[in-house]
């Protein structure tokens, strides 16, 4: 923790207060919340960004797009667009945000929307005349004025909630008695070997609810890399010199994955949106050599000075164990709602 940080601790504890208060009083009923008679799963976490919320948001409509109609919804940080919008051919990323903009260029059998305010954005896809069968909220566990019927959460596995602090001291965006709303809780981005060891003493960190359940997740890196209809397999470019560009939260994990000796990787703020100047700044820094970022990054830049020499690695998220159970309790989720 820096020494800036240490300094605003008393900030930290105005800004614990004010969170608490809000959530007792929607806790409490005086504060209202909308809840509505169609499933809706909402993802998110404590804490300020970088803990996978968008490979597990596409693990969901993976596993649940085969049987219903699926329907996600966004605030759309960063987009440059207001109110409720439905992806459609004319969307973009500077339209819908980033992630959002993803899930509509992989997703083509899912509804795709960002609204700030989410009650208005779940009545806006409820009155289409092809309304969903449910709905994901991506990002929405502090998003108190909807009820949702399942809340997942989500914790970094080097960076537990259980571990941190309130903003501005530490990462949190409320109190970690929060956790208790969550029907479930996944620690992202372990080890792919994991020990039962080391899943249990992280359990025993978090201290959960008897009824909460817990799971471990990992990144999973894909075996090539995409530019359009390009491909070529990681292995084969292992001894390429490269540039890797990632405007993400926490880049460090995609930087080690893809490295060699001679590469050289850039870092830009999460959902940065590249100027003209920085663009051509990265093209005469890569000297002609294939650019590398994350495929968040890509759907933002696939249109670029770039675009010639711009490939991206996808990656999903993936369970350490107990993908089944996992599956089930979601489905049994949905049978509930029927």
């Amino acid at each position: 923790m820096n020494l800036l940080r240490k300094i605003l601790f008393p900030f930290s504890i105005l800004y614990g207060f004010i969170t608490s208060i809000r959530n007792f009083l929607f806790d409490k009923g005086i504060l209202k919340s909308c809840s509505f008679d169609i499933p809706v799963i909402a993802v998110g976490n404590l804490s300020v960004g970088g803990t996978g919320k968008t490979p597990q948001i596409e693990y969901l409509i993976r596993l649940l797009s085969p049987k219903y109609k699926v329907a996600t919804l966004s605030r759309g940080y960063k987009r440059k667009s207001e109110g409720f919008i439905l992806a459609d051919a004319t969307s973009n990323a500077e339209i819908l945000g980033d992630e959002p903009f993803q899930y509509y260029e992989k997703f083509k059998d899912i509804q795709v929307a960002v609204d700030a305010d989410r009650k208005n954005g779940i009545e806006q896809l409820l009155s289409q005349k092809d309304k969903p069968d449910l709905i994901l909220l991506d990002d929405a566990f502090q998003h108190r004025k909807v009820k949702a019927g399942f809340y997942i959460l989500l914790t970094s596995y080097g960076d537990l909630y259980s571990d941190d602090f309130m903003l501005p001291t530490g990462n949190l965006r409320e109190s970690k008695i929060g956790a208790r709303r969550a029907n479930l809780v996944i620690v992202t981005k372990c080890p792919e070997t994991l020990s039962l060891d080391g899943q249990n003493k992280i359990k025993a960190k978090l201290k959960l609810d008897p009824n909460q359940e817990l799971y471990f997740s990992y990144i999973d890196y894909e075996d090539a890399i995409y530019s359009g209809d390009k491909r070529m397999k990681v292995e084969e470019i292992r001894t390429i010199d490269k540039l890797l560009l990632a405007g993400i939260a926490k880049p460090k994990p995609f930087f080690d994955h893809l490295k060699s000796k001679n590469d050289e990787c850039l870092t830009f703020p999460d959902h940065h949106h590249f100027t003209e100047n920085e663009l051509l700044a990265i093209k005469n820094k890569s000297q002609n050599k294939i650019v590398i970022t994350t495929e968040k990054d890509f759907v933002r830049l696939k249109g670029s000075m770039l675009k010639e020499q711009l490939f991206y690695l996808p990656i999903r998220s993936s369970f350490v164990k107990e993908s089944e159970n996992f599956d089930k309790t979601i489905a049994n989720f949905i049978k509930e709602m029927d």
